[in-house]
């Protein structure tokens, strides 16, 4: 049976999807915008600070089903700018250290509320 997940400390979505879905042992998080849970505000002009947010935004939902980033297994990263890719690089290695998982990063032409960066995962208890 699949759960859906919808959290306050994560953004709420902004179309027909779930936050996360758990489905036995997986959990598979939608991708995640620059959105402060809080406040519905977008983080703009600092692809550093809105990399982090959208790893707190996934790392709530990962707390939630009772996991980890160290039970993450796929991410794909979507990026407004190419250029961006150490800087996001950077924050993203923060929080998956060790074991990283397998991913993917694109340059896409437009993102959801014209965000900068978003990144969807996939985890495993």
């Amino acid at each position: 049976m699949k759960k859906a997940l919808q959290i306050p400390g994560a953004p709420a979505p902004i179309g027909p999807y779930s936050q996360a879905i758990l489905k036995n042992d997986t959990l598979y998080v939608s991708g995640q915008i620059p959105m402060d849970p809080m406040t519905g505000k977008i983080i703009e002009n600092d692809v550093a600070a809105a990399t982090r947010q959208v790893m707190q935004n996934i790392e709530a939902l990962l707390s939630e089903a009772d996991m980890t980033f160290e039970n993450v297994v796929k991410c794909s990263i979507f990026l407004k700018d190419l250029n961006d890719f150490e800087t996001v690089n950077a924050i993203y290695a923060e929080f998956l250290r060790s074991e990283p998982p397998a991913r993917e990063t694109v340059q896409v032409a437009r993102l959801p509320k014209d965000v900068s960066v978003e990144i969807s995962c996939i985890a495993i208890r």
